[in-house]
């Protein structure tokens, strides 16, 4: 009887779904984007997790579960891809994230998913941690569509006072350094409770509320740490050489497990994204805000990052499963059915488009063609959304010179690593049937060369759209280089800066030969149009 009322509830949504007029400004719903920093497959209640995650677990209740949700194997690239909607291989950043030390950023040229929100009539606000670039202010969030930031331009700041970075302060309301005291994860739940509770009541709002948590360096509050001090570390082999290794020498050096502080830092996380639920609740308006939940990538399940991805392989700055494939969950209950699981492949580039298709907003980017979709129909309807073209994804993480590729759609995927030498390269492939082995057991590469040609083919020819000078792996600074001691007086405002992006140094005539003679290098003339006859490596 329960399963023919479900039945019944879905088909009823459904029905009202296809007869509903389009949305009003009044009536589009709110919107808010979780983001989590490295949670693992396995960390959550839902998927049997030993840490303690009841916020998570309503969610999941009383949503859809996202379970074939994509992102890039680390950081940087999965949030550009997320705000852009584009490949962050033609960004420049698909292979690091983006360093204090470094002075890229996304163009400014690039639309934002805020952008085209603020036009729609949103309030927007972004609370969190940014890290899509610092060194001028063109990048910043209060640049790129959003009318509130509050948070952190860099990535590990500490979950405590100061909220350095490489020495210095990075702790900013608008491009103005701010002094608090707490918990850094609870700041930023004060803070999203505080915009949703002094809003315009006659507007949406669509709010980013990206997470540190839970990315080293860990540390969490006292009583939490006392919760989970006597926790054992049981888990499995990551099954990645590279991961694995780094908990055998952590064990050797008699060094302790990072397991307990992260399952702290994980419990408190889910009780911040309570507190904005709560807040939700208390406003009376949680039936009509869509909530998306998702991890930047996957766990570090490392032996300092304490995360859980099994059974799927490996983890985070790797394209196994467990790298890439993350915990996502949507809610929206005037809209959505509860606990219902969407099984589509779905990326970060897919979020843009989809969330747009939901609200009822135009995504305004006239100049760039999206590579993400609209899976809103398979979402709300159960409409098929077959993924015959190949999603890629890369990763040159912690190790310059050390690659891992994949390529994959519904039937097949390849992982690639590449050791790279002055005068030599070492590419092993593995290929499996990922609808069959989601857990990534049987090595098919040898058994279907020819599919393995052809999709390392594409690979090669995917990896040509990326810039010459985008980001690389580059843990340590150049010589000599400074933090500022406030990172809020770093860069120069955009009227300080010439009107429009450096040329670079060779003139421009020069400029088209010399991006073909970089061939599969990548590309020196951005956002280049390839033709296919040329390798790729000729401008249109």
């Amino acid at each position: 009887m329960e399963i023919i009322m479900d039945q019944y509830r879905v088909l009823l949504l459904l029905i009202c779904y296809l007869l509903a007029p389009a949305l009003t400004a009044a009536e589009r719903p709110n919107i808010i984007i979780m983001v989590a920093d490295d949670l693992g497959w396995s960390d959550v209640g839902f998927h049997g997790g030993d840490i303690d995650t009841p916020s998570l677990d309503l969610l999941a209740a009383e949503g859809v579960e996202l379970s074939r949700f994509y992102t890039t194997p680390i950081c940087s690239p999965t949030r550009a891809a997320l705000m852009t909607a584009r490949d962050p291989m033609r960004l420049g950043v698909a292979y690091g994230v983006i360093m204090p030390w470094m002075n890229i950023g996304i163009h400014p040229e690039e639309h934002f998913m805020p952008q085209s929100f603020r036009a729609a009539g949103y309030q927007t606000a972004m609370v969190g941690k940014w890290h899509l670039g610092h060194a001028l202010q063109a990048y910043h969030p209060n640049q790129r569509g959003f009318e509130h930031f509050y948070g952190h331009l860099h990535t590990e700041v500490g979950y405590f006072p100061p909220f350095g970075n490489q020495g210095g302060k990075d702790f900013q309301e608008n491009g103005r350094s701010i002094e608090r005291d707490g918990y850094e994860t609870f700041i930023l739940a004060d803070e999203v409770s505080r915009f949703i509770r002094e809003r315009d009541q006659d507007k949406p709002f669509f709010i980013y509320m990206p997470f540190i948590a839970p990315h080293t360096p860990l540390d969490a509050p006292e009583d939490l740490k006392r919760k989970y001090a006597d926790m054992e570390d049981n888990r499995l082999p990551a099954r990645s050489k590279n991961t694995d290794e780094t908990r055998k020498i952590n064990k050797l050096m008699g060094q302790p497990s990072a397991r307990p502080l992260y399952a702290a830092v994980v419990d408190a996380m889910d009780q911040a994204i309570g507190r904005v639920l709560d807040t939700l609740e208390q406003q009376g308006i949680a039936d009509n805000t869509i909530v998306l939940f998702f991890s930047d990538n996957g766990g570090a399940a490392y032996a300092t990052g304490g995360a859980d991805n099994v059974p799927l392989r490996g983890g985070k700055g790797e394209t196994w499963e467990g790298g890439i494939r993350v915990v996502s969950l949507l809610r929206w209950p005037a809209r959505l059915a509860p606990g219902q699981r969407m099984d589509q492949i779905m990326t970060a580039m897919d979020v843009f488009p989809t969330l747009a298709a939901a609200a009822g907003v135009t995504p305004g980017n006239d100049r760039f063609e999206l590579d993400g979709r609209d899976l809103w129909p398979a979402i709300a309807q159960g409409k098929s959304a077959p993924r015959q073209d190949l999603v890629f994804f890369a990763s040159e993480t912690p190790i310059r010179g050390s690659f891992m590729f994949t390529a994959f759609n519904d039937h097949w995927k390849l992982v690639q690593e590449v050791q790279q030498g002055l005068l030599s390269a070492t590419v092993t492939n593995y290929l499996f049937r990922i609808s069959e082995d989601p857990n990534e057991y049987n090595n098919l590469a040898s058994v279907y060369p020819e599919v393995v040609a052809e999709m390392a083919g594409a690979i090669h020819y995917w990896r040509t759209l990326y810039p010459v000078a985008g980001t690389r792996s580059e843990l340590v600074p150049p010589p000599g280089w400074r933090a500022p001691k406030d990172w809020s007086g770093y860069p120069r405002s955009l009227a300080e800066t010439q009107d429009g992006p450096a040329p670079g140094m060779p003139p421009e005539f020069a400029l088209r030969p010399l991006d073909f003679q970089h061939g599969e290098a990548g590309r020196l003339i951005y956002n280049c149009e390839p033709y296919e006859f040329a390798g790729g490596g000729l401008c249109k």
